[in-house]
């Protein structure tokens, strides 16, 4: 009997060991939710409302909506340019804010989109229905799928230099010619960067009358 409890006894040592080792070991810190917002392909404008989360910084936590210079106005690191970022990049942005600023040393932000700024672009020339068009918030809109939407070219459109403005935060206008007879026809010399050029809101496309 005394063999019996002595085999046993030697057989629990090393797992009261273990169970010890464990207890003597710092608490892990909980993962925060996953810190991409739910349109992290969405990006941001003025006007948007947005939710910032600091995970484990409830004081931190606000409701902002972006401002005519695309900027937030954060608690302890004030303005913060995000417009033009997609949610993971301004979760980014807002992050080294906080952490350049020293007053985090890990901070991991969540942005959640509360309420979307109204989304339009307008095209006018020589396309069948001329107007202004709506754009997808869960996915992006060429100038090509504008064309498409607005009925196509007319007839004596000159397809090949449809040109985009767009007006930047501080009003700059930005104008950008795109070949869209090449792209529709899928011919070689359709520029890469045309084909997946992304509208942005308030964007101005003009496609011109070809002159014969």
């Amino acid at each position: 009997m005394t063999t019996f409890f002595h085999s046993v006894r030697r057989l629990l040592l090393p797992f009261a060991a273990i169970v010890a080792l464990l207890a003597s070991q710092p608490a892990l810190r909980a993962e925060p939710p996953a810190t991409e917002g739910k349109i992290p392909s969405y990006t941001l404008t003025a006007t948007d409302r947005l939710h910032i989360a600091v995970y484990q910084e409830d004081d931190l936590s606000s409701i902002v909506r972006i401002d005519a210079k695309g900027n937030v106005n954060l608690l302890l690191v004030g303005e913060v340019r995000i417009a033009g970022l997609t949610v993971r990049e301004a979760q980014k942005v807002i992050e080294d804010a906080y952490r350049d600023g020293r007053f985090l040393r890990n901070p991991q932000v969540i942005i959640t989109v509360e309420e979307y700024a109204p989304r339009e672009v307008s095209i006018d020339g020589q396309v069948r229905n001329p107007g202004r068009y709506p754009l997808p918030i869960e996915s992006t809109m060429t100038v090509v799928d504008l064309v498409t939407k607005a009925g196509g070219l007319t007839d004596i459109a000159k397809g090949s230099a449809v040109t985009i403005t767009h007006i930047t935060s501080d009003g700059k206008k930005i104008t950008t010619t795109v070949d869209v007879d090449s792209i529709i026809k899928g011919k070689a010399q359709a520029k890469a960067d045309d084909t997946t050029l992304q509208l942005q809101p308030g964007d101005i496309v003009y496609v011109p009358e070809r002159i014969i």
